[in-house]
This record gives structure tokens, C-alpha cells and sequence, in this order.
């Protein structure tokens, strides 16, 4: 489990499916309301405070995203209200009467996104992913000192959909940001067709 702090009241949780998988929870157990995930929020929640100093007391609005062959990530922003809320108690004996009051909203995304330390590893698997002819596509962000190459694979059959994972994971590593995430704060290096055009400019 993976905490950083966005702003003052947004912090970002990644899970990965093993963190998952250590609790007894399913991918699509996050869709339910079941005495496990909120377990697992509490959990969340108290180590937000402890690395953090987030406090998670009032109202928060939760987003869940399902990422494919990552984990899943949640961010949590304090201070919205909504008339949606579910009641998750506080663990902290001091607040017994303090309930997390939650709006959720849960999306699974198929963008596979991989993150890369250096542009020569872009380069590299971009030539590979073209001259195997698996794809020509993606788009290419940076973000916090890293580049960030995510492929939409929407009816790509499943072997050539493992096939882009596989040659990512092996110059980058899975990234635990949402598309969202990098059109607000990261920067759009080229928007469409990255490993085409990638590969056009560094022969």
C-alpha cells in the first residue's frame, strides 16, 4: 500500500492486487459493502494519519479506479458533502461517536499505463512494440520526473493486450496513476499515436 499527499485535503491510495489478496479481498469486492473494505479503509485511513497527518474525520468523497494489470487506486478528498453517505466507524477509541461520512464513486479503467525513469527506455520500447507490430499508439505524459506512456487496448484481443504489457513491464513499471490524474498535474508530451511518432523522431 502505497500513500502520497496531493494537495492538503486529496491524498492517493494504491493497492496493489496483492495488497488485495493479503485481506481476502476480491477485485470486485470493492464494489460492495462488506465488512472487509471497510476494514481496509479504516486501515487506509489510519496510515494516511500516521505517515501523512491526513485526518480523515468529516466528510470525504472516495474515487475508486480499477486499473488493469496494476491494482486499484482511491483518492480520497476531504470536505465535500453529498447526500450519499456510508457510515464507516472510527477506530480511534477517543471518537467513538465519529463516523467516516462517504461519497464513493468507483470507475474501472482499462488504460494500462507504465512509467519510465529515462526517455532512452521510451525509445526502446517503443521501437519494440512497433517493429513486433503490437502497436503504434499510445500517449505520452511526464509527470513528477518520469514519463508515462498509457494505451487504451479497448477490443484488442487478449493476447496482444498481454503482449503490450509484457514488453512494458520490461523496460518501465506499472504506475499507480490515473489518466485524470496526469491531464491535471502532469504534462501531455504528445497525445496520440506516441510510439509512431516516437519512433519517427529517434531512429
Amino acid at each position: 500500500m502505497k500513500i502520497e499527499r496531493l494537495s492538503q485535503d486529496k491524498i492517493r491510495i494504491f493497492l496493489t492486487f496483492d495488497d488485495l489478496l493479503e485481506r481476502g479481498i476480491q477485485k470486485e469486492d470493492m464494489w460492495r459493502e462488506i465488512p472487509k473494505v471497510h476494514e481496509l479503509f479504516s486501515e487506509m485511513m489510519e496510515q494516511a494519519y500516521s505517515e501523512l497527518g491526513f485526518d480523515a474525520s468529516g466528510p470525504l468523497a472516495v474515487e475508486v479506479f480499477a486499473l488493469p494489470a496494476q491494482g486499484m487506486v482511491v483518492i480520497v478528498t476531504r470536505g465535500k458533502t453529498d447526500s450519499h453517505h456510508i457510515g464507516y466507524p472510527d477506530t480511534d477509541d477517543d471518537h467513538d461517536d465519529e463516523v467516516y461520512e462517504m461519497e464513493v464513486t468507483l470507475e474501472q479503467s482499462d488504460t494500462v499505463m507504465y512509467a519510465f525513469r529515462d526517455f532512452e527506455d521510451v525509445i526502446s520500447v517503443s521501437k519494440k512494440l512497433l517493429s513486433s507490430g503490437i502497436s503504434e499508439d499510445g500517449r505520452l505524459y511526464a509527470y513528477q520526473g518520469k514519463y508515462m506512456l498509457a494505451f487504451d487496448p479497448a477490443g484488442s484481443e487478449p493476447s496482444k493486450y498481454h503482449a503490450i504489457i509484457a514488453l512494458l513491464a520490461e523496460y518501465g513499471e506499472a504506475a499507480s496513476v490515473t489518466t485524470a490524474v496526469l491531464e491535471e498535474y502532469g504534462k501531455v508530451v504528445i497525445a496520440a499515436g506516441a510510439v509512431k511518432e516516437i519512433c519517427n523522431h529517434f531512429e
